[in-house]
């Protein structure tokens, strides 16, 4: 992992919270690069957020672009409202709005974890803003999603005693479990700050409904990855128990064409490869999109 990663104070700072134009909800977005570089826009994963993009961020700006990066509803430095519906439909919505401040037009994404079921979403509603698609680790195929013992329980009946009870420790062993290389303590313990940050740790069960939601829309959304026919990228790490190697054949068989990385390593990377290994889905972002229509 990179030495550099901003801490999340120099993260934050960079960034703003703001009210988003017929969202109801403040949000913090983050804008790097070049006001007229290509636009990209980075889409985080559950129970984190946008700055597990930090240490690839100055990659994407040093080719050129303009890079866009959100924290969604209940996570990071956006508001966390409770009790509130958490939907991934109400994330798109978010992230429309993001796109309509700051008027991107069409833009490449790139989508982590939860941010997946956000991105195919947004490719059900209108494929042609996107002009590429980049896919990290994520239930992009909600059958084949393997929940961690601490997401079954906090979806669980006894979710909102067990989110009371939540400390940093177990939170961070189990943010561990899911990667292939290790994370530094300072990663970990950003992560953590962000998740309880706001009165959040309340709000991670109604959050996790996104695994209902997946397997209700199943069929929209993996209809959506089906169907676009613009360029896909997939950078998968293999070690991941959740979203792994046992997905990586289903992605063969299903976008044909799309351009994969397995991050064999060694060590294989989990289920963050862009917080796991920054230095290596860095030049595999910029390739790409240097390289997409």
């Amino acid at each position: 992992m990179a030495d550099t990663v901003p801490s999340r104070e120099e993260w934050t700072a960079g960034g703003a919270r703001r009210s988003l134009p017929g969202f109801g909800h403040t949000v913090f977005v983050r804008g790097d690069g070049d006001p007229d570089g290509a636009p990209v826009t980075l889409l985080h994963g559950f129970p984190s957020s946008s700055q597990d993009w930090a240490a690839v961020v100055p990659a994407l700006v040093a080719a050129g672009h303009r890079v866009t990066t959100v924290d969604f509803l209940g996570l990071g430095e956006s508001d966390k409202p409770y009790p509130h519906a958490y939907s991934v439909l109400e994330q798109a919505d978010l992230v429309e709005a993001v796109w309509a401040l700051s008027a991107p037009g069409t833009t490449a994404l790139v989508a982590h974890d939860y941010g997946v079921s956000v991105a195919q979403e947004l490719l059900a509603r209108d494929p042609l803003r996107i002009t590429s698609m980049t896919w990290l680790n994520g239930g992009i195929f909600p059958d084949l999603h393997r929940p961690t013992p601490e997401q079954t329980l906090l979806h669980g009946p006894s979710g909102p005693e067990a989110a009371r009870r939540l400390e940093e420790e177990t939170f961070t062993a189990s943010v561990s479990r899911l990667t292939g290389r290790p994370l530094p303590p300072g990663p970990l313990h950003d992560m953590w700050l962000g998740a309880r940050t706001r009165d959040g740790l309340r709000v991670l069960p109604a959050l996790l409904g996104y695994m209902d939601e997946r397997r209700e829309r199943a069929a929209r959304w993996t209809g959506a990855l089906r169907a676009y026919d613009g360029p896909q990228q997939f950078i998968w790490g293999p070690a991941d128990p959740v979203s792994g190697a046992h997905v990586v054949p289903r992605i063969r068989e299903t976008v044909p064409h799309g351009e994969l990385t397995v991050l064999n390593g060694p060590p294989a990377v989990g289920h963050f490869p862009q917080v796991e290994a920054p230095e290596v889905v860095g030049p595999l972002l910029t390739g790409w999109l240097r390289a997409t229509p």
